[in-house]
């Protein structure tokens, strides 16, 4: 029979399991992770998102069918060189003071193929090797779309864990003991002037009725039992599908299937998660998963994470961790460079701009300065287009339109000048790039 996905924008969501749950063993004994091969339904008439749709299909397979508590993304053209890479993003992701608040740990891109003077500037050694440890000491980097390691229950959409401050005393001048005795002194009983035999008649009186209000009491919090569950249920429900396995595998923190559930129920559950009209009426890519409206969705997911109080790390180990391919002409590395561009314009535009979204959620206002400067840059060409062609106007036209500068404009643009410069000797010195290198 012919392959059911020939054509790629109208098929069926396919599941191939190669290595399932009593998978094979390599030459060592050791037993193999599961491999399972995915593709989604695709029918004409629904927007599927392109990767971060893809992405979200995914997170949902994976959580019905293994559930593990993190991910690695890697994009298609990518590969993992360093074999501790993941056990590396464990100890930040496992640590026991801070683990539990960290969404993701995201490692440097670094490329194959790139010419020894690197004409096209890939490496983005100042972004990758200044800028993102920068944020590193803030709230954590950004999110580059690759060779990134994900915490599942950060992308859900839920808050951050908030940490828990440690118990001080009202008064830490004093010893404790001290400290003690003259608190356990301050609280005195109040003293009524009412008679016992009033008081008792008072205490009859208020707890008479309750052994014959305990049967109703106990139904009435019955029904209120039942009905908060089937709220919270409908709640769930309406922000991740209609799919009783993967909400169930939502409230498990740490990760693991329900074992009531036999394989081939799990592989139904599967192909249902991943169906065109499945993230219809939800909030998948408005506050799950990855976020939608923008061609870098990554930018959009990772800031949507550090809003709701997420800390990310970045991890540069001594090998690296992952190597793509990079592009090799002109036109591709124009092509990608426009790619992010527009991207960073379309969030900017949006109403997940850092200007004016995620006020009073987690997010640091250092971080929102990055994310501010990551989409606002495409539009630093507009002056910069402006001062290089104005000059040559004024030269040719003999029409000058800036006046002459007095002593302190003068003083103003060069200690701007001087800044900027020392800015880009430092970036030099701290990324160990050449100049030649910086100046592209």
């Amino acid at each position: 029979t012919p392959w059911p996905g020939n054509n790629v924008r109208d098929h069926p969501g396919m599941i191939q399991v190669f290595l399932g749950q009593s998978g094979g063993h390599d030459t060592d004994g050791n037993e193999l992770p599961r491999l399972v091969y995915v593709s989604r339904e695709k029918r004409p008439g629904f927007n599927h998102h392109k990767k971060a749709g893809a992405m979200n299909a995914l997170v949902r397979v994976s959580a019905v069918l293994s559930n593990a508590p993190y991910l690695l993304n890697l994009d298609c053209d990518h590969y993992i060189n360093n074999s501790k890479a993941i056990r590396e993003s464990m100890c930040f992701m496992m640590d026991p003071l801070l683990g539990k608040r960290v969404c993701y740990v995201q490692f440097p891109q670094r490329f194959d193929g790139i010419d020894r003077n690197d004409r096209y500037a890939n490496r983005n050694t100042v972004f990758f090797d200044i800028n993102m440890k920068g944020l590193d000491g803030i709230q954590g980097p950004i999110y580059v779309g690759t060779g990134c390691v994900f915490r599942r229950h950060a992308l859900y959409g839920y808050d951050a864990p908030k940490t828990k401050k440690a118990p001080t005393r009202t008064c830490n001048c004093l010893p404790k003991w001290c400290c003690g005795c003259l608190c356990s002194g301050r609280k005195k009983k109040k003293k009524t002037n009412k008679p016992k035999s009033e008081l008792k008649k008072m205490n009859s009186r208020t707890f008479a009725p309750v052994g014959a209000l305990e049967g109703i009491e106990e139904g009435v919090e019955g029904i209120e039992t039942e009905n908060v569950a089937v709220t919270s249920e409908k709640k769930l429900e309406n922000k991740f599908g209609q799919s009783s396995v993967f909400v169930a595998s939502t409230l498990l923190e740490d990760g693991g299937t329900l074992k009531s559930a036999s394989p081939a129920s799990l592989l139904k559950e599967a192909i249902h998660v991943i169906s065109s009209g499945y993230e219809g009426k939800t909030e998948w890519g408005k506050e799950v998963g990855w976020i939608y409206g923008s061609v870098t969705e990554d930018i959009l997911t990772g800031f949507k994470m550090h809003c709701h109080g997420w800390r990310s790390i970045y991890c540069i180990p001594a090998r690296p961790a992952f190597k793509g391919s990079a592009p090799i002409n002109l036109s591709d590395r124009l092509h990608q460079v426009l790619r992010w561009a527009l991207g960073s314009v379309e969030i900017f535009l949006s109403r997940h701009c850092p200007l004016w979204y995620g006020y009073g959620g987690g997010l640091k206002w250092l971080e929102r300065l990055s994310y501010i400067n990551a989409t606002v840059y495409p539009l630093t060409s507009i002056p910069l287009l402006a001062y290089c062609t104005l000059p040559a106007v004024c030269l040719l036209t003999g029409k000058f339109i800036t006046p002459e500068l007095s002593n302190v404009a003068s003083l103003w643009f060069l200690s701007l000048f001087i800044c900027i410069f020392a800015t880009g000797i430092l970036e030099m010195r701290w990324s160990g790039v050449g100049i030649d290198e910086w100046w592209r």
